[in-house]
């Protein structure tokens, strides 16, 4: 396993076996877009251009399917992206570095559309991670969003399990990495309810659902992500002992 540190030269000169290109900005891409874009595409595009591995597995992410007039997306859906809008910096990026990945690496490049990923050790990014690790200390807090937000979430062992069943998977393509099914932060309140604590929130919103992402293809490879609920009910369950 071989992690290089941030503006390692030798990356581009040794020879890095299976890549999973993980660098990106989700959270502050709108705060930092040339970073953004740096991370999704310029260093993709020097490691394809050096062309010195064996497979390679882009981290992408199914907000790709978001605005898309359907209810749910598999990897074969047909995005749309609006240049006149700065939120598509994200969306343009992410697109090119797919692109790149799948028809510039000689045919040995895979993508993995990322859902939300969560878990809850310390420091793990993310609206549910934060929520988890808040829970650990705390039994009664409010929380920044509205009861009926909806995402998908898959937990980091899925990811991980989906990601290495992709790498060792002969031209895997578009794999969608969600757990197929979206959930309403209400939802997850209530089973933190069931368990004995009081989750409010600040706002009523109630934006319209991104698609739901099709997860056959992943399923096919032989990872089935545990549904979000269930695994906060086994977290809570070690927390409250």
């Amino acid at each position: 396993m071989f992690a290089p540190a941030r503006g390692d030269a030798s990356l581009l000169s040794r020879d890095l076996g299976t890549v999973f290109y993980c660098a990106g900005l989700t959270a502050d891409y709108d705060r930092r877009p040339f970073d953004a874009v740096d991370a999704h595409v310029t260093l993709l595009n020097d490691v394809a251009r050096a062309g010195r591995f064996e497979a390679l597995v882009y981290l992408s992410s199914t907000r790709l399917y978001d605005g898309l007039p359907v209810s749910q997306a598999d990897e074969t859906v047909r995005l749309s992206l609006d240049p006149t809008s700065p939120r598509h910096t994200y969306d343009l990026s992410k697109a090119l570095g797919e692109n790149l990945a799948l028809t510039r690496t000689g045919g040995r490049g895979s993508v993995a559309r990322l859902a939300n990923v969560y878990d809850w050790e310390t420091g793990s990014p993310g609206f549910l991670s934060e929520w988890l690790i808040r829970a650990a200390g705390e039994r009664v807090f409010t929380l920044e969003s509205s009861p009926q937000v909806r995402r998908d979430y898959i937990h980091l062992d899925d990811l991980v399990a989906g990601l290495v069943a992709m790498a060792q998977a002969p031209s895997p393509g578009i794999v969608n990495l969600a757990s197929g099914e979206l959930v309403t932060n209400g939802e997850i309140a209530q089973v933190m309810a069931e368990a004995g604590w009081t989750v409010s929130f600040s706002n009523q919103a109630n934006p319209p659902p991104p698609p739901n992402a099709d997860i056959a293809r992943l399923v096919g490879l032989g990872v089935t992500p545990a549904p979000v609920k269930d695994v906060v009910r086994r977290y809570l369950s070690g927390v409250t002992r």
